[in-house]
């Protein structure tokens, strides 16, 4: 047996005016339940404090009001979740201070160079779900390939 595994956006309240728009909350989403509840695996906090690694239960992710979009990207075997897949995803670093305030309130000076920032979806598609993969944890499923004669 084993459960479907999602990537989810969700909107946001408040854009971050140095990073491109529109942005969305990213996480993974584990559906453990008949009913489509699940656990949700992602990262929270700031880029002026740094983030962490966090996992909380999650209702069928249709209803919440700012649900955006849900991708499938494969299953878990029962064995491995939620152990082996917290363990895993608990050792990818999460994005760390990336900011801090200057006297002014802004964060760059005049002139100064903005850096690119790591934040939840980065951190969901670029580090945590290409991790998931090569650790083959989580299977892909495809379609058998057929011809059209």
């Amino acid at each position: 047996m084993s459960y479907n595994v999602f990537k989810v956006r969700y909107t946001i309240a408040i854009a971050d005016p140095d990073m491109p728009s529109p942005r969305w909350h990213n996480l993974i989403f584990v559906e453990i339940q008949d009913d489509g509840s699940g656990t949700i695996h992602h990262v929270t906090g700031d880029i002026t404090s740094g983030m962490v690694y966090a996992t909380k239960p999650g209702r069928r992710l249709e209803t919440s009001d700012s649900f955006y979009a849900k991708d499938y990207h494969g299953t878990i075997v029962v064995e491995h979740y939620p152990g082996e897949m917290d363990r895993f995803l608990a050792a990818q670093p999460p994005p760390l201070k990336q900011k801090s305030r200057k006297a002014s309130t802004s964060f760059c000076a005049p002139g100064e160079p903005r850096s690119l920032m790591i934040k939840c979806t980065e951190w969901t598609e670029n580090q945590a779900i290409p991790a998931l993969y090569n650790s083959a944890l989580v299977a892909v499923f495809s379609f058998p390939k057929c011809s059209i004669d």
